[in-house]
Parts: C-alpha cells; structure tokens; sequence
C-alpha cells in the first residue's frame, strides 16, 4: 500500500500562503499591549475560567479547517502496487529419482535425495514464467505435479518426496516416458525434462535409449543429471536383526553412458554432480541455457481519498462556527 498526491504543486501554491497568514495573526494579537488599571493586581489573582483557558479554540479550528481544505485539493490518494509477468515461458519436467541409493550419506551429513530436493526448490523458485512439473520414480514412476505455474504447491510437495513412496529400484526408461507423457500436448516453445538419478536402469518396461528417441520424436529436450561421489557409496539399512547399519550400494553405480546418450539423442547435455556445490552449480548453468525472455510490468491502482479530508474539513468548520457562536460569542 503507497500513499501519495495528485496534485502536490497545490502545498506550495496554497499552504505556504495560509501559513503566512495564520502568522500574521498570531503575531498581531501579540503586538495588542495589555491594559493595566488600579485594579489589575486583583485580576491577576482571579482563576480564569474554562472560557479563558480555551479561547484560542476557534482559531485553531480554523487553521485545521484551511489546512484540510488544502490537503484535500493536493488530492490524497492511496495505492495498491502489483506486478504482472509477461512472456513466453518454456515446459519442464523434472524426475528425479527416489531409490534406496539416493540414501547414500556421501554429501554428509545430508543424503544425496536431501540434496536434490534443495536445489530443485531453489530452481524452482527462480522461474518467472515457465510451467513446472514434478516426476518421481524409482522401480515405478509417477506424475506427482502436472505441468503449472504454482510454485507454492510444486515445492510442498517435492519437500514431501521420500523413499517410502515407491517400491525400490531404478527405471530410468520408464521415468523418461512418464515425463515426456506429460509434455506431448505442450504448445510452449521449448520442452525440457532435467532427469536427475544416480543409478542404472535396473526396473521397467521401457529401455532408456527408447524413451530417448519418443521424447526426440515429440521435440523434447532432455538434460541428465548423475549424481553422487566417485567409487563406492553406503546407504543407511535398517536390519531387524543387527540394527540400522550402512551396507555397500556398489550394485547401483551409475550408468553415465546412458545418461550421456540420453541427453545427446535429445539435444540435452549431461552433468555429473559429486558434491552439494557442484550440483548447485548444474542447475544454475540448466538455468541459463533454459531461460526465456520475460518482461514484469508495475501497476498502481489509486483510490482517491480527498473526499474523507473534506468531510474533516466540514467537520471542523461545523464544530468553529458552534463554539463561536456559543461559548466563546463574548469572546469573539
């Protein structure tokens, strides 16, 4: 909410001018020498009454009165500011993978999947005007959010994913499908899917190379993110024998030539993330090669308030000519 005036040239024209005369007037009724008499030593004694005390209110009504009156015709005014986002924004789809192996603590203290999480939010929230949608997948896949421009829900719930939602294993192909599904009747410029796992395709129907060639088919680029450290990696188990212990996840290595030929098929480009920062870094540089032109345009609605400060003024005028009239008639 902003507040403002129409017509600010009319302090200048008419409050400086009512100011001097308010002046004026103080200044001769302090130029009036008081009369002295042989009985003013008595009169200084006597209280004076609440008249006395409260002759300077009509005057003071009367400034407020011509004070409001010029303050109303500045025009005061009341605004509300909004933004509105105009451009051609493009469609993407982001997988990402929800197996066993994203429990994997090689970006301790946080596992691979707190990670990803975290930086697809922060992607997620630097868009404008590009439509959005979520896959999860690990043995099976599913649409968890349709492509929108809801933000808000799109993050709540990828805060939500977790490895309990999917029965284990890793289907890239099937993943790939699910997502390029979700942009066959997209008429936005550029369609991306930015599929993010750190495993091979163990689970699924559908061979990732195939999926690879339908999302081409339909003018679907696809980025690939492989994600996690070099070597093995060990993910937390929960034993009903032993206990929670970590266990080797050397069967789930990641397959970095099928991502490479995904995202060569496809017109995409493959990244490998080892670490937090580098898969900071990714999303940045998918970013920026994703990134459609946009203009945010500002708007201010007024509501014009002059008529309250006029209603003040009356007000006050109403209440002067009351006391002038009344109590203060003698005094006047």
């Amino acid at each position: 909410m902003t507040m403002g005036f129409g017509f600010v040239w009319a302090f200048v024209l008419l409050l400086i001018p009512a100011a001097l005369i308010v002046y004026r007037r103080l200044f001769e009724s302090r130029r009036i020498a008081p009369v002295r008499s042989a009985g003013s030593e008595l009169w200084a004694k006597v209280r004076p009454s609440w008249r006395v005390r409260l002759r300077w209110l009509p005057f003071a009504l009367r400034v407020l009165v011509l004070t409001l009156l010029v303050i109303a015709i500045a025009r005061p005014q009341t605004g509300r500011t909004y933004e509105v986002t105009e451009g051609e924004g493009i469609d993407i789809v982001i997988a990402l993978d929800l197996s066993s192996s994203m429990a994997a603590k090689d970006f301790a203290p946080y596992n691979r999947l707190d990670i990803a999480k975290v930086t697809i939010d922060r992607f997620i929230t630097g868009r404008q005007v590009d439509r959005i949608g979520l896959v999860l997948f690990a043995a099976k896949a599913f649409t968890q959010t349709p492509l929108t421009l809801d933000y808000g829900m799109i993050r709540q719930f990828l805060q939500r994913a977790n490895f309990k939602m999917i029965e284990d294993g890793t289907a890239i192909g099937t993943a790939l499908v699910t997502a390029t599904n979700r942009l066959r009747d997209s008429d936005a410029k550029s369609k991306v899917v930015i599929l993010l796992t750190d495993g091979n395709n163990n689970s699924g129907r559908v061979d990732p190379i195939t999926a690879a060639k339908l999302a081409k088919a339909i003018g679907v680029r696809v980025h690939t993110i492989g994600i996690g450290k070099q070597g093995v990696s060990y993910v937390p188990v929960d034993d009903p024998v032993l206990g929670r212990r970590m266990v080797s996840s050397s069967q789930h290595q990641l397959d970095e030539e099928t991502l490479k030929t995904i995202a060569t098929t496809t017109g995409g480009k493959y990244f490998r993330a080892t670490d937090p920062e580098k898969l900071h870094e990714v999303f940045d540089d998918i970013d920026q090669m994703e990134r459609s032109p946009y203009e945010i345009k500002t708007f201010t609605d007024y509501t014009q308030r002059y008529a309250i400060v006029l209603l003040a003024a009356l007000a006050a005028l109403t209440l002067e000519i009351l006391l002038s009239r009344t109590a203060f008639r003698s005094l006047a």
